[in-house]
């Protein structure tokens, strides 16, 4: 029996449903395929987009006509019998729905396709989402730029950031945008383009995808559970490989000011019984001051000023088990060196004039390396190999990727507003290549904020990006659980954040309750890694005093115990994509409260984990799924529901299953 089935109502009514899921539902009254004609208006300003439409038409294709073809089918839409657009509905090989849209009208650049929905869905994904984890009820803007300061229209912070420099953002703005969704119909609808693109899921009964294109092709699969709904979306989009084992030993510290800062920091800390396993200085290349604070010199080759015989002195602190990881993003600062090389060998995207593109970073110029000419691909993945692998380095923040301009030129011919949201999966796979090239991969990670479609076989690692150093939800600490969870659902499985946040703007300054707050929530992920922020003088640090070097002594002591348990999730996600951190109804499909959780999440099967993310809390309510858990901290027994617990400094709320096989494990952690 074909999993494809047609029910004809008429002869402008119809449904098409694939193993059981009705998808395509169309009527006069409520036509499943609409076309438009649009003029863009797109501008950029330091990463933060201006994305503008004149919707000039939109038209509904009321009229269809259905031809089935083998077992397969082919649909007109028109409109009067002039304005046509083919869709075409089949399942390749690998069993797969593939539905092709194709708009046949020359003047009409938009495409508008609704696939059915009943009212009751949730739907998830869509990349990195930091303000809603349920999509449904939203329209999503799929455009990677910078994420926002505060992304919230109704903060000061964001008014704030608005006002100077269009930066504030808003609830859809990320890094990570991605055409990939899940529903709790147990599918996940993919499409296969990197235009810009908005998926809307206010309305009841269909979510309409906009495309500024006239084709695209979606895929779509089902399966029985979410585990294996995930194997699925991963099989076909890529998964990380396993990482580096140092990771799990300990933190990794983020320090700038040069060698001799980096080796009386890690010192300090170590004194204080920290677990330190490696040094993240963000400026091994130099600095830049400026306004907005201090800015990593983006000359991709060590400083010697700041970090005299840096492969030495990586190979002393490799003795004292400390590896050293760097920085690196996909443009060159216009006043050096590998930018005059760059452009010497014609390696830099152009503009309108043939010139070479200067992109304006906040008070200095870089030139974007042209990823699609294969000669600059390879320059700078031996940038990569010699200034960064040979030196020693264990891994890098991969930084950037979604700031290409819209109106630059690039080598391969095709529109830079196509290639705008493929940019950071292609800075991606050069990062991947370096480490598979020289025989890395699984021993040297980067880290990236930015991504797209295939970033999931490219990335070794996601890092939630340029948080507030505040409480908010949309751009604070809370903000990260979602943010990890959405990922985790486009097939994305490995995330963490700056311990502390980031951003410190507008009178934002870290709290020492927040970085300890923000510490105790990173102690259950993958990785522990601080950052400093763009002004460090304003944000509590690491080792601002005594009683903050204990706590995280304490907590990465535990991080490490669990190290285990985190490798073989790690191992599940190399394996088969189901993600470290994990929405609580991935493990818990009949429990319809577990749907509406944000600010919990899973961390594998084993351990339920709710971070403190308000100021001042000592304690928080939250719903646990139906099992028999048990309290880390206190070990008292839970079998679910909603409960109010104790959770001071140190002891966020965490439980675990108590017949889970790391059961021992997880009870002596209390001790630690």
């Amino acid at each position: 029996m074909s999993a494809l089935c047609l029910v004809q109502d008429g002869s402008n009514s119809f449904s098409i449903s694939y193993e059981g899921r009705e998808l395509i539902k169309h009527t006069e009254q409520q036509p499943a395929m609409v076309i438009g004609k649009g003029i863009s208006d797109i501008d950029m300003f330091r990463g933060n987009f201006s994305v503008k439409e004149k919707l000039v038409e939109k038209i509904q294709l009321t009229e269809a006509k259905v031809t089935k073809v083998g077992e397969n089918f082919e649909i007109e839409f028109s409109r009067s019998n002039e304005i046509k657009a083919n869709v075409k509905v089949s399942t390749d090989a690998n069993g797969r729905l593939i539905i092709n849209i194709k708009n046949c009208c020359e003047k009409f650049n938009r495409i508008f396709f609704r696939l059915a929905a009943n009212k009751e869905d949730h739907v998830y994904g869509c990349g990195e989402q930091f303000s809603y984890f349920d999509l449904r009820g939203k329209p999503f803007p799929l455009w990677t730029s910078e994420q926002g300061v505060g992304r919230n229209k109704k903060t000061q912070i964001t008014f704030e950031a608005d006002c100077k420099e269009n930066a504030g953002g808003d609830y859809y703005w990320t890094f990570f945008p991605q055409p990939t969704f899940v529903t709790t119909q147990k599918y996940y609808c993919h499409a296969d383009s990197s235009c810009y693109m908005n998926f809307d899921f206010s309305n009841e009964n269909y979510h309409e995808l906009c495309f500024w294109q006239d084709s695209t092709n979606l895929t779509i699969e089902c399966a029985d559970t979410y585990i294996k709904l995930i194997e699925k979306l991963t099989a076909l989009l890529g998964r990380q490989p396993k990482l580096p084992d140092f990771i799990y030993n300990g933190v990794v510290l983020g320090i700038q000011g040069g060698s001799k800062v980096c080796s009386d920091k890690v010192k300090a800390m170590k004194d204080a019984g920290v677990k330190v396993v490696g040094i993240w200085a963000q400026d091994w290349s130099g600095i830049r001051m400026t306004s907005f604070g201090k800015r990593v010199m983006w000359n991709w080759q060590y400083s010697d000023e700041l970090y005299p015989n840096l492969k030495e002195q990586i190979k002393e602190w490799q003795k004292e088990g400390v590896e050293f990881l760097a920085y690196i993003n996909p443009y060159v600062a216009s006043d050096k060196n590998l930018c005059a090389e760059a452009a010497q060998h014609g390696y830099l995207s152009k503009d309108k004039d043939g010139k070479d593109y200067l992109v304006e970073f906040g008070e200095f110029y870089g030139g974007v390396v042209d990823l699609t000419k294969k000669e600059a691909f390879d320059w700078f993945k031996n940038v990569i190999k010699n200034n960064m692998i040979e030196l020693g380095c264990k891994g890098w923040m991969a930084d950037f990727g979604e700031y290409l301009p819209t109106d630059t030129y690039l080598h391969n011919g095709v529109s830079a507003e196509i290639m705008h949201n493929q940019w950071p999966a292609l800075w991606a796979q050069c990062n991947y290549e370096a480490l598979k090239e020289t025989g890395n991969l699984g021993n040297i990670l980067y880290f990236m904020r930015a991504g797209f479609s295939k970033s999931q076989q490219y990335s070794t690692m996601m890092w939630a990006g340029d948080q507030n150093v505040d409480w908010s939800l949309d751009d604070g600490l809370a903000s990260v659980v979602p943010a990890a969870l959405s990922l985790g659902m486009s097939g994305h499985g490995l995330h963490h954040s700056d311990i502390g946040g980031y951003t410190t703007l507008f009178g934002m300054k870290r709290s020492k309750e927040l970085l300890l707050r923000w510490c105790d929530f990173s102690t259950f992920t993958v990785m522990m890694r601080t950052h400093e922020g763009n002004r460090p003088l304003d944000n509590w640090q690491f080792d601002s005093d005594e009683e903050t070097k204990q706590h995280f002594a304490k907590m990465v002591n535990i991080h490490v115990a669990l190290k285990p348990y985190l490798k073989e999730l790690v191992a599940t996600n190399a394996k088969v994509g189901t993600p470290v951190m994990r929405p609580v109804f991935m493990h818990y499909e009949n429990d319809a409260k577990a749907y509406e959780l944000k600010y919990e999440y899973l961390l594998g099967e084993d351990m339920f984990v709710a971070p403190v993310y308000e100021q001042g809390a000592t304690s928080r309510s939250l719903y646990l799924p139906k099992d028999n858990w048990i309290n880390l901290w206190t070990g008292e027994k839970f079998n679910g529901g909603d409960i109010t617990v104790n959770a001071p400094i140190g002891k966020i709320p965490v439980f675990y299953r108590e017949n889970s096989k790391y059961a021992d494990l997880f009870a002596s952690l209390k001790n630690l």
